[in-house]
């Protein structure tokens, strides 16, 4: 496995984990707006973390 594929999959493991971040911090909206921001701010990192990953990705395709 090369070393973008291992990026690439990184990357969908953590989409994956951001969206369900993203789902739990709507549902705790209604219940417990602290946890809702923490879910929240928990989101925002992993999406930060994926914007990186990105960039490396697509700064390799064109070397």
């Amino acid at each position: 496995m090369s070393g973008e594929d291992k990026l690439l999959q990184r990357m969908h493991k953590l989409r994956q984990k951001y969206l369900l971040l993203i789902e739990d911090a709507y549902n705790y909206r209604q219940i417990d707006h602290s946890l809702s921001d923490i879910a929240e701010y928990r989101s925002i990192k992993i999406l930060n973390r994926i914007n990186e990953l990105k960039f490396v990705v697509k700064d390799t395709q064109y070397n």
